[in-house]
């Protein structure tokens, strides 16, 4: 007899499975708001978002008014549902991704990098749609690969990574399963696609946004070791619908740890500036608060 998770993980799957069909026979600009809809009305609250966002802008932004509070209560999962509605439209994703400019100071030497065959770690966080980037610069004859980490639920993970791959391959897992065919395929000069502002156990606890975050310093690793340009890039949402395709300067080779809080930085600067296209659904601070409990 299977596991009661086993049983929850396939009965959440199905209902995404019909969710998402459903949305599929619907124009691409109205799936987006539809799906940002249900996901900031129906999910959040069912899945204890609206709480965690409270908690974290608690955590680091503790005068924040209430009535702003509420509003990135609302549109966070918002952003969050119409990010999940792009991913699994490629097609339609690529298209209106086709034509959107490179914009920032990074873009001349991404260009370098490209055409001397240098291997460049793009990293971005959980804003706007961090696959964004990956899909220009795919569609501009770019060799660009994705680091994912797998979902704890094994079906919908299958049906995401699926979808994910509608926009580009190689993808490759975080863990030892992906770990040799990502650095073969960094060091022929690929272009790696790297999410940092996830809490890992094994990370070490640098500065976002005031507070201690455990942050993987791997992708400074990798690029000290295989000589990478480290570029911050980011794509962030417009109110007309599009994105603004940011690719910032560089980050020199210093240390892992010091090259990696420059990352944070840049992350922050780019949450402060949009508060609603952040993923504060995030249990980014955990050291943090086991640290609390403790006292």
């Amino acid at each position: 007899m299977p596991e009661p998770r086993t049983v929850i993980y396939w009965l959440s799957d199905r209902l995404i499975r019909a969710a998402f069909a459903v949305l599929m026979l619907m124009p691409f600009p109205l799936r987006r708001r539809v799906c940002g809809w249900l996901m900031s009305r129906v999910v959040a609250p069912l899945g204890g978002y609206r709480a965690r966002i409270r908690e974290n802008l608690a955590l680091v932004l503790p005068d924040l008014p209430e009535a702003e509070v509420a509003r990135l209560v609302r549109t966070v999962p918002e952003n969050l549902g119409r990010s999940l509605a792009e991913l699994y439209s490629a097609p339609d994703f690529l298209k209106l991704i086709r034509d959107e400019p490179l914009t920032g100071p990074g873009v001349e030497a991404l260009a370098a990098a490209h055409a001397a065959g240098r291997p460049v770690m793009l990293v971005t966080g959980h804003i706007g749609n961090y696959d964004a980037i990956r899909a220009a610069l795919i569609l501009r004859g770019y060799r660009v690969g994705g680091l994912y980490r797998p979902m704890a639920n094994p079906f919908f993970n299958e049906h995401y990574v699926r979808a994910i791959s509608g926009i580009g391959k190689p993808l490759f897992p975080r863990g030892r399963k992906g770990l040799g065919d990502m650095v073969r395929f960094l060091r022929s000069g690929g272009m790696l696609g790297v999410v940092l502002d996830q809490s890992m156990g094994d990370g070490v606890p640098l500065s976002f946004m005031g507070h201690a975050a455990l942050t993987a310093l791997s992708s400074a690793e990798l690029a000290l070791r295989y000589d990478a340009l480290v570029v911050p890039t980011y794509g962030i949402r417009r109110a007309d619908g599009g994105f603004d395709l940011i690719v910032e300067a560089p980050v020199p080779h210093t240390t892992a740890a010091e090259m990696t809080q420059a990352l944070n930085d840049s992350l922050e600067a780019q949450v402060r500036a949009h508060m609603d296209q952040w993923l504060w659904t995030h249990r980014r601070w955990k050291t943090r608060r086991r640290r609390v409990r403790k006292k």
